[in-house]
C-alpha cells in the first residue's frame, strides 16, 4: 500500500469518485489507500459537496510550505512526539477532526480547542499551552473555552501547582448524547402543545403528533444506548509491554 502525501492525479480520482457518489471506502480501493487518508482528505478540504482537486492540492502545499519554515534553523521547535508519532501526520488529523467539528456546528476556535483537547493523552491543558499549540491569543481561547463550558463539552480543574486546567472528562460523550435526549424531549412536548391550539383532528395537529411519537422514540433509544455504552467510555488501553522485564521461559 503507498505511502505519503496524495499527488495531485490522486485527488483529482478522488474528486471524480466523489461525483460518481462513490464511498470513501470505495475510492481508497481504487487508489489502494487507507479509507482514513481519503476521509481526511476530503473533510479537511471542504467535505463530500465542496472537494476541489486543485484546491485542495494547492492548500496542502501552503501547509507544507508552513510547516518547512516553522521547522526552520533559529525557530523554536516543540518537544518531539510522543509514542514516536509522525507530527505531520498528526497535524492532518488534527485538521481534518476540526473540520468536522466546524461541519457539525461548532465555530472554528472552538472546534480548534476542542480538537486540541481530545488529542492530548493528558486529556486537559491550561490557557498557556493551548495558546502555544494553537498560536492564538489567550482571549481567543479564553472565550472559546466559555462558550465550550457552556455547552458541557469541556470542564474546569486544578493541577498540583493550583494552576487552572481544562479538562474533556471521560464522560462528556455520555452527557451529551443525554443531553440531546432531553432536547428531543422538550421538542416532542413542545409538539404537542400545539395539538390543543391548532385543534385535534386537524391535519397540522396530525403532524405533530407525529412528530412527537418520532422525536420521542429516537430520544428514548438514544438515552438507552448511551447507558448500554456508557462503560465504553472508560475502556484503558492495555499496558505496553515492558522491554526491559525478563521472558517467561517456556
Amino acid at each position: 500500500m503507498p505511502g505519503g502525501r496524495l499527488s495531485q492525479q490522486e485527488r483529482q480520482q478522488i474528486a471524480l469518485g466523489l461525483a460518481d457518489g462513490l464511498a470513501y471506502a470505495e475510492i481508497a480501493r481504487r487508489l489502494d489507500r487507507p479509507t482514513s487518508t481519503i476521509t481526511r482528505e476530503v473533510m479537511r478540504n471542504g467535505g463530500p459537496t465542496a472537494y476541489r482537486a486543485d484546491l485542495a492540492h494547492r492548500a496542502t502545499e501552503r501547509r507544507a510550505r508552513r510547516h518547512r519554515k516553522a521547522a526552520a534553523p533559529g525557530t523554536p521547535q516543540a518537544s518531539a512526539p510522543a509514542y514516536g508519532r509522525d507530527s505531520a501526520v498528526v497535524r492532518e488529523y488534527e485538521e481534518a477532526f476540526t473540520t468536522l467539528l466546524m461541519q457539525q456546528g461548532l465555530p472554528k476556535m472552538m472546534a480548534r480547542v476542542l480538537t486540541c483537547l481530545y488529542t492530548t493523552d493528558e486529556g486537559s491543558l491550561t490557557a498557556a499551552e493551548l495558546v502555544q499549540r494553537l498560536q492564538v491569543s489567550p482571549a481567543s481561547v479564553s472565550k472559546a473555552i466559555a462558550l465550550l463550558e457552556s455547552l458541557g463539552l469541556v470542564r474546569r480543574d486544578r493541577d498540583e501547582g493550583r494552576r487552572e486546567r481544562y479538562v474533556v472528562d471521560d464522560d462528556v460523550w455520555y452527557q451529551s448524547m443525554i443531553s440531546n435526549a432531553r432536547s428531543l424531549a422538550q421538542l416532542a412536548e413542545t409538539a404537542r402543545d400545539g395539538i390543543d391550539v391548532l385543534g385535534p383532528h386537524t391535519p397540522a395537529a396530525a403532524r405533530l403528533e407525529n412528530i412527537a411519537r418520532f422525536v420521542d422514540f429516537i430520544g428514548e433509544n438514544i438515552t438507552r444506548a448511551a447507558e448500554q455504552a456508557r462503560d465504553v467510555l472508560y475502556t484503558r488501553p492495555p499496558a505496553a509491554p515492558d522491554p526491559a522485564a525478563p521472558r517467561s521461559q517456556t
